[in-house]
């Protein structure tokens, strides 16, 4: 069977612990129904980050996970019921946690977040597996910004809610 050029799929999720690994479960099968070519440990990873960030500090009823393959490209999105953004703080050497969205700026090619109603999606893209070398190589950063009204991408801020 040979892949199709354009997926989706999303799934309503309850905002607690238990969807973490339902979450990573779901983005496995989902990649691998599609025959995606995206590393799928990097998008399992980086969903782990997403929907624990939710579960951790957004609150409310809303959790739902958007997954879409256009040609060679994954965008998974998260969208929940809180208003605040995302950002990349700075961390000091003895602090355990906040390092989520460090972690999504450094692995995905792309990511962002816009507001959704009361809410908020925040979204990563990941290319073909292999692609980020050659990004590297052409001397571009990971993370790049989005392109979407509203999107605010890439923030760093000293204190923030992630």
């Amino acid at each position: 069977m040979s892949p199709v050029s354009s997926f989706t799929a999303s799934v309503d999720l309850p905002p607690q612990p238990s969807s973490v690994p339902l979450a990573r479960r779901l983005v496995r099968e989902v990649l691998a129904t599609w025959q995606a070519p995206q590393d799928r440990e990097d998008a399992e990873l980086l969903v782990t980050e997403l929907v624990a960030n939710v579960v951790d500090h957004a609150g409310g009823d809303v959790l739902s996970l958007e997954l879409s393959l256009a040609g060679p490209v994954l965008r998974v999105g998260v969208r929940d019921g809180s208003a605040v953004m995302p950002v990349i703080r700075e961390l000091s050497l003895t602090e355990e946690r906040g390092r989520g969205m460090r972690l999504v700026a450094a692995i995905a090619e792309r990511w962002g977040c816009e507001a959704q109603g009361t809410g908020k999606r925040v979204w990563f893209e990941l290319p073909p597996a292999g692609d980020r070398g050659a990004r590297a190589a052409a001397g571009l950063p990971p993370g790049q910004g989005g392109d979407g009204p509203g999107d605010r991408d890439r923030q760093t801020k000293e204190s923030s809610h992630e």
